[in-house]
């Protein structure tokens, strides 16, 4: 999502700087950077150290890793802005699996100008972090340690361009987009179609988000195209200093053949909750239901597919400024097939962790 947007809804503060583009001809040029490293249990055991395959953050078990760490230029003088950012980690590694060479290791490339000198209004191009959805691959941005399911398996970046407006007041925020595809730096070999999107973001006051995306293309080659439809809602709401509350709902459709009348559809709920007592502690619990019996875009080969409900609870502790270290349980339950699997190998309904993150922003 719009990350200047998400870091108003932040508890923790450590790492929006990360984005703040300014505009201060003065001092158009920042360079920032974030390393968050992990360790996870999964009692599941799992003998090659991977967790499920529906997992791209903090997805390696019984191991102290990097889960992503980044450094980034950032250039603003107010008509014209770029950003640069490289990054490594086992985020990067398991969710940029799919593009070639060193494009694996980009976090975010892109060049905007300003159109208009009386209004907010930007072109921009290149490699984007995604405009959907509340969550972003940098932890400290989140509320929780981990993402939620709905986060892991939409798309956590994009490349293409974009037109975008904000609103003088502050209070609105208008995206159109035009992408390489669903989550594609690179293009599907014989896919010749464009994705398209768009982003509508609504903030009355510092208290309350609204924001509606979508995406509308194909993951296919143009032989066999299926045209997906998706689009993500959410909320956050601030109540008061201590208690919050995130409430998002993605729904996604599918042709089931190129040509077909026929849709598969998926969609996954989910509300988080926190409480910060302090300004240096909070807690935050989680509950979310993942429905793809499709298999659309979480694949399991049984015949009811991913149905499953997810619950977490963590508790972070701001030790300094620009330092997080986070705790988290989560459990995940599947409501008809055995899609998980025990310390044995054996297929089981359940699984289940505890992990610790520790991250830190320059």
């Amino acid at each position: 999502m719009n990350k200047t947007l998400l870091a108003t809804c932040l508890g923790f503060s450590a790492v929006t700087s990360v984005y703040a583009q300014t505009g201060d001809v003065s001092n158009p040029l920042t360079i920032s950077g974030y390393i968050e490293t992990y360790y996870v249990y999964d009692f599941g055991n799992p003998g090659d150290h991977n967790r499920p395959g529906f997992l791209y953050s903090y997805n390696r078990h019984n191991e102290v890793n990097l889960n992503f760490g980044f450094a980034q230029a950032a250039y603003d003088n107010g008509a014209v802005r770029g950003k640069l950012a490289l990054m490594a980690g086992t985020y990067a590694n398991a969710n940029l699996a799919a593009e070639p060479g060193v494009l694996k290791n980009v976090y975010e490339a892109n060049a905007g100008v300003k159109i208009s000198k009386s209004k907010n209004l930007w072109v921009d191009a290149g490699i984007f972090a995604s405009h959907i959805g509340f969550e972003s691959a940098i932890g400290a941005n989140c509320w929780n340690m981990t993402r939620s399911i709905l986060a892991e398996n939409s798309p956590y970046y994009l490349s293409g361009a974009k037109v975008s407006y904000t609103s003088d007041n502050g209070e609105w925020f208008l995206s159109g987009l035009v992408t390489n595809g669903w989550q594609r730096i690179h293009r599907v070999d014989g896919n010749n179609m464009p994705g398209f999107g768009h982003q509508l973001t609504w903030m009355p006051n510092e208290k309350v988000t609204l924001n509606s995306s979508s995406f509308v293309g194909s993951d296919d080659p143009d032989s066999t195209r299926r045209m997906r439809y998706f689009h993500n809602l959410h909320g956050q709401f601030q109540f008061n200093d201590q208690w919050g509350l995130i409430a998002g709902f993605d729904m996604g459709m599918q042709q089931q053949a190129k040509g077909s009348s026929d849709y598969h559809t998926w969609y996954s709920p989910v509300l988080i909750a926190r409480y910060a007592p302090t300004g240096s502690l909070a807690f935050a619990a989680r509950a979310e239901y993942y429905m793809d019996k499709s298999q659309v875009i979480i694949a399991t080969d049984t015949p009811n597919g991913f149905q499953t409900f997810g619950y977490s609870l963590n508790m972070d502790v701001k030790v300094l400024d620009n330092v997080l270290w986070r705790l988290e349980g989560r459990s995940f339950n599947s409501r008809e097939d055995r899609v998980f699997t025990d310390s044995d190998g054996l297929p089981i309904k359940t699984n289940f962790f505890l992990g610790t993150s520790l991250s830190i922003s320059f």
